[in-house]
């Protein structure tokens, strides 16, 4: 006897597959081969070159959003817009700029009938980088030492305490290895030009680096926990290929992180392993990342299992993944007629 499997309407943002990709594709990908539901995907974009956008097997229909900085209502006028269309049932949100919007907006999607699985409101703002060394002292997780700067003077008061090099980072994104003031001033004002400010000038830590994501329930346990090496590193930072590893160690930070923060959602952990062989978190990303697709293909689904929790369905934790898994990304060259782009251009729909 075959049970008929429920199909949801699920909007989700992150299309983008550039050199530093969104999430978007990777966590639709994971939603196309959940095992508990079937699943219309809305896509929700923000620009008309987005590549999600014409990936018409990944994607049924897509609508622009307004940019974060439009603000909440006007976020939520075009979501009232998209749901009288649609009828969503979950959104999935993948950029660090746009979860603001979507946890104030939590409850009055609710009451429309549309999911969302997010961190809390505290949760968010103490990950911040720029709250991350309070955030290391809390929850005794290991920081490197980091300050937020407003001025590119205040990093010459640095050199004093931290030695070359040092890590200039953006709010949001982006982050720059800097071996000299010269340096550091040139990624100051390239990046506060792109995010504005705080930046966060942080010591750098001599060592390798490990990421790990997974999914919290929101009550302090580990549903999903998938640890990565990176094997092939963009000029951005970003991985381009990754392997999924055996870390105990890894794991056991992970379970600490979730236990002690009670974490809600998707989120990567990024962990530099020093000489030593101490691990210390170098940044709390709140959402899955671009690479979500190696811990579904390692034997996770992930973003079918935010699915489920979004639903308030009982969701198991994982039971164990498959080690030396690897992703390798590629480019790939689609095809468009210039109409559809016209058309998402000037309707905002496609």
């Amino acid at each position: 006897m075959t049970t008929n499997k429920p199909l949801f309407t699920i909007g989700v943002t992150g299309l983008n597959a550039i050199d530093s990709p969104g999430p978007g594709v990777a966590v639709i990908r994971g939603l196309r081969e959940a095992a508990s539901f079937n699943c219309r995907i809305i896509g929700l974009s923000y620009e008309s070159l987005e590549p999600g956008i014409y990936m018409h097997d990944i994607v049924d229909k897509t609508y622009q959003i307004p940019y974060p900085s439009a603000g909440t209502e006007v976020l939520m006028s075009r979501l009232e817009y998209i749901h009288e269309k649609e009828k969503l049932d979950v959104i999935i949100p993948n950029f660090d700029a746009e979860l603001y919007s979507f946890i104030k907006l939590e409850s009055r999607l609710l009451s429309m009938g549309i999911h969302t699985f997010l961190p809390r409101m505290d949760q968010f703002e103490e990950r911040h980088k720029v709250n991350l060394n309070d955030f290391g002292k809390k929850y005794q997780i290991k920081v490197p030492r980091s300050k937020a700067i407003y001025n590119v003077n205040e990093a010459q008061q640095l050199e004093k305490d931290y030695d070359w090099p040092l890590v200039v980072k953006g709010k949001y994104y982006d982050a720059i290895l800097a071996y000299n003031f010269d340096q550091l001033r040139a990624a100051y004002n390239k990046i506060s030009a792109k995010w504005g400010l705080p930046i966060i000038i942080q010591e750098f830590i001599h060592g390798t680096e490990y990421n790990v994501t997974g999914l919290g329930d929101g009550q302090g346990n580990t549903i999903a926990a998938v640890p990565m090496r990176k094997q092939y590193i963009t000029d951005k930072g970003k991985a381009w290929g990754g392997i999924s590893i055996a870390d105990s160690q890894a794991l056991a930070l992970t379970d600490h992180f979730l236990k002690s923060t009670q974490w809600r959602g998707g989120f990567e952990l990024e962990l530099m392993k020093d000489k030593n062989g101490d691990y210390y978190l170098l940044e709390i990303n709140p959402r899955m990342p671009a690479w979500i697709y190696l811990a579904v293909g390692a034997g996770q689904n992930i973003p079918e299992a935010l699915v489920r929790l979004a639903m308030g369905w009982p969701c198991p934790a994982f039971n164990g993944y498959k080690v030396g898994k690897m992703f390798v990304r590629y480019a790939w060259d689609m095809i468009v007629d210039i109409a559809e782009f016209e058309q998402i251009s000037t309707t905002g729909e496609l």
